[in-house]
């Protein structure tokens, strides 16, 4: 598959439901994740920010498309760089996570920078959260009230979803990709499958995925079955002794061929290897081991244009 480097240009707003826009930046590969941005009544709040200084800045740069004000609050998914290295840009908004973003974020520090030395990431400040919360959380931005929910291991241990109830809005963050892989290396197969099944159950109209293009249920739905089928196949490997790299490369990814970045299919199916041999849900895996796996599946190091 032939990818074009995304230009901060293609970077947009999104406008999902009245006052409430989606930060999208294809094409939705390593580190170009998405971001929110909710406006209502002189208030204004983001969900996320981005990976590089240069990003970040562009996303404040939309948001004063859309708002006069500054916001006054970001929430973090998770802990992972691309969704919170931007944060430092947002000097005047509180940072609110889950109480593991907090712990997580500072203790994994400019890590993910290293993975990719060569993109221009800035001079990025790590600014973990300074309000959390553990299990749900109410906030309100104006008329907009939203919902954090944390249901536990499944993107990662820290995930927090944003539930907008009155338009039906969901900004899912990296527990639901639209047209790219799911990556549960540092969470669960088995938590993300029951944690899909309860924001499907929440039954929104748009689904903000936390990379890709904004879709509705159906998004839901197609991680549901990437999740199962490497199950199925991480049951089968296990029985034929193989290891998970083998399997990998000897596996027909039929209708998830097209997704982006298929490396990531090797740390799933390690993950799916640990909880069918007894591991908890996000019991930790080494993330450089698996790292340098993906490389070699791909035949090269992964494509990230941030």
């Amino acid at each position: 598959m032939t990818r074009t480097p995304s230009a901060l240009d293609d970077t947009r707003l999104e406008e999902v439901a009245d006052g409430v826009h989606a930060h999208i930046q294809p094409d939705g590969g390593w580190c170009l994740n998405n971001a929110g941005v909710l406006v209502s009544g002189g208030h204004t709040a983001l969900v996320d920010t981005a990976a590089t200084e240069a990003r970040a800045r562009r996303l404040r740069e939309l948001v004063g498309t859309v708002s006069p004000t500054a916001p006054e609050l970001l929430v973090n998914t998770h802990f992972h760089g691309d969704h919170t290295f931007g944060n430092f840009v947002f000097a005047e908004a509180v940072v609110l996570g889950h109480r593991r973003t907090r712990e997580q974020a500072a203790a994994a520090g400019l890590h993910l920078t290293g993975l990719w030395p060569d993109v221009d990431w800035g001079a990025i400040e790590v600014r973990p959260p300074s309000l959390t919360y553990t299990d749900r959380l109410t906030v309100h931005v104006g008329d907009l009230r939203a919902e954090l929910l944390h249901f536990g291991p499944a993107h990662s241990t820290d995930d927090t979803v944003v539930w907008l109830p009155e338009p039906r809005v969901l900004f899912a963050g990296d527990i639901v990709m639209s047209g790219v892989t799911p990556f549960v290396q540092m969470g669960s197969v088995s938590g993300s499958l029951d944690t899909l099944a309860r924001l499907r159950a929440l039954d929104p109209l748009v689904v903000v995925p936390g990379h890709g293009p904004v879709g509705g249920p159906e998004l839901i739905a197609a991680n549901e079955d990437y999740l199962r089928w490497v199950r199925a196949n991480a049951r089968a490997g296990l029985a034929a002794g193989l290891t998970e790299l083998d399997l990998a490369r000897g596996l027909d990814l039929g209708e998830f061929a097209g997704l982006l970045d298929t490396e990531r299919l090797v740390p799933n199916l390690r993950r799916a290897y640990a909880e069918e041999n007894g591991a908890e849900p996000g019991a930790p895996l080494p993330v450089g081991e698996l790292f340098e796996e993906m490389v070699a599946f791909h035949g090269g190091h992964p494509v990230c244009h941030a």
